[in-house]
């Protein structure tokens, strides 16, 4: 009954987060795209980039995002997540604008990622604070899951947007104004962020009831309206829980980071499509993986609601979707062309789909761990940890995707052969790693 007679605002606050998450990832997507131009020789008008060079960028940003993600957090947590996402977000709209200008240089295009970078670190930090801030514990993963979405929505609009805007305006002009425009987004947003949000202590539109029903689960409700304590990250490292989170994102990150900047370029190589017609697998893919991080939110809510202790329902939920990955080691198999025929790139396709599925269910309640058992006030320094150690891991992953394709070059079913067995057994390694080093459900009360 008493979720009945509280209000909805979360959800609102809910919604923000999730066009906060779409707009980042259209913005960080719009790379991929364009790669089969930055990819294409120079007389025919490309910039003559090897798939190397290609990893470097996308490396180079996401190291900078990675490095920077562990201090955004402690950032976020000093000055709140208000002005916290809002800086983040200024920051890595300018950049991807300014991307557009950067030509044909790697150097240059390298250097622009790594600032737009320093911005994009700061969207999960921030989204996954207000979520703390903002909802009970048992609703945590499913408002998790939603605004994770936006990952997916953020990347099918760019799937859609960019080989349309290089094949409307031209691929001179096209590519430069893919940046602009997506670039230009973040700013709209940012009129209703400043409009709608708040903290729950200080929103005037929250009920008094569904303020009590968000901090149903808090030894107190004064916490929200005591003075900021000072959290040094530096002792995080202490506790298991943290490395707990930290290899969970390390082993997995990686494999959307792939997913990511290497599908566009596995469906054109795999099965010789033109860089114009990869748009709609990936869209489906992207799309179908919305599924998996809403659903992948709600089971652990339906174990919760049966009875189960929170933690214990997180690594259950968590062990399932581990394991569904595992269908991502018959990419190869179903996208075999001689042995399939034509029906080889839509088997191929609907593998990908259940594993980015399976990689958004599993994120939504990974992120979900740090919340369960930190204090709000440490929530945004450890998710930073959290997202560092996944930058680091998807730097590995891209360099090593780059180094593959160029040394099968003649053969690159063999490089994404490879790749496809990393991203199927990533999820069982980091689980049983993860249930090592946290068995049981243990709270962080000394900080």
């Amino acid at each position: 009954m008493l979720k009945e007679s509280v209000g909805k605002y979360r959800w609102v606050i809910c919604t923000l987060l999730l066009f906060a998450t779409t707009i980042n990832y259209m913005d960080r997507q719009v790379i991929s795209y364009l790669k089969p131009f930055y990819c294409s020789p120079v007389d025919k008008g490309g910039f003559g980039w090897t798939n190397t060079d290609f990893s470097v960028i996308t490396s180079v940003f996401t190291a900078f995002y990675a490095g920077i993600t562990i201090v955004a957090g402690w950032i976020i947590d000093k000055i709140g997540t208000k002005l916290g996402l809002a800086f983040s977000l200024i920051i890595w709209s300018v950049f991807g604008m300014v991307n557009a200008f950067a030509g044909s240089s790697l150097a240059l295009h390298a250097f622009i990622r790594s600032l737009f970078g320093i911005g994009e670190a700061g969207n999960f930090p921030a989204s996954i604070k207000t979520v703390a801030e903002w909802f009970p514990k048992k609703e945590r993963a499913l408002a998790t899951g939603i605004f994770n979405s936006g990952s997916n929505l953020g990347a099918m609009i760019s799937a859609l947007f960019v080989p349309w805007c290089l094949v409307y305006f031209g691929t001179e002009a096209g590519w430069k104004l893919a940046f602009v425009i997506t670039g230009a987004v973040g700013f709209i947003w940012l009129l209703f962020w400043f409009w709608l949000y708040d903290t729950p202590a200080k929103q005037k539109r929250l009920q008094k009831a569904e303020y009590d029903y968000i901090h149903s689960d808090d030894a107190t409700a004064a916490v929200t309206n005591a003075p900021k304590e000072k959290v040094a990250w530096g002792k995080l490292f202490g506790y298991k829980q943290t490395w707990s989170f930290f290899w969970g994102k390390f082993l997995t990150d990686g494999v959307w980071w792939f997913y990511l900047f290497w599908l566009p370029d596995y469906l054109i190589k795999q099965f010789g499509m033109a860089p114009a017609d990869v748009k709609w697998p990936a869209f489906i893919v992207y799309g179908i993986a919305i599924i998996g991080s809403v659903f992948g939110g709600s089971i652990p809510l339906f174990l919760i609601n049966k009875g189960m202790e929170v933690y214990k329902a997180r690594l259950s939920a968590m062990l399932i979707i581990a394991v569904v990955p595992l269908l991502v080691l018959s990419t190869q198999y179903f996208g075999d062309v001689q042995r399939f025929g034509s029906s080889a790139m839509y088997l191929a396709v609907m593998v990908i789909c259940i594993g980015a599925a399976a990689h958004q269910a599993w994120s939504a309640n990974l992120f979900t761990t740090v919340s369960d058992m930190f204090p709000k006030k440490a929530v945004g320094s450890v998710t930073g940890i959290g997202a560092m150690a996944g930058g680091l891991g998807g730097v590995l992953v891209q360099i090593l995707a780059g180094r593959l394709t160029d040394a099968f070059k003649d053969n690159p079913q063999h490089a994404y052969l490879i790749m496809f067995i990393f991203c199927g057994l990533a999820y069982l390694t980091a689980w049983a790693i993860m249930k090592s080093l946290v068995p049981k459900y243990k709270a962080i009360t000394d900080l």
